[in-house]
């Protein structure tokens, strides 16, 4: 299932208590980020003992373009995560909206 970034963004600006996850690399991360904790795709499979408690509440995740949480999603839904969401088109998409906005 997947989130679009204006869902995303209107989400964020209500201040609303989300389990939002970025899958990007550290130093990606470091240079632009939307506040998600950071846990990079990788490393994702040694974190699924922090992530248990979630396995049935909404996580998003979200990248550069989609492509990376994509596949972090997949993983999840693949260690029986029932609501995993994916920001479609990523950090790019999101950035480019605000742009769109202002």
């Amino acid at each position: 299932m997947d989130i679009t970034v204006e869902e995303l963004k209107e989400r964020l600006e209500k201040g609303e208590d989300l389990h939002f996850y970025d899958v990007r690399e550290e130093h990606e991360y470091e240079e632009d980020n939307l506040g998600a904790v950071l846990i990079p795709l990788a490393e994702l499979p040694d974190h699924l003992d922090e992530l248990s408690a979630l396995k049935d509440e909404e996580i998003i995740i979200h990248c550069r373009s989609g492509a990376r949480s994509g596949k972090a999603a997949a993983f999840l839904q693949s260690q029986g995560y029932t609501n995993v969401r994916n920001v479609l088109g990523g950090i790019l998409a999101y950035r480019e909206l605000e742009e769109s906005e202002s």
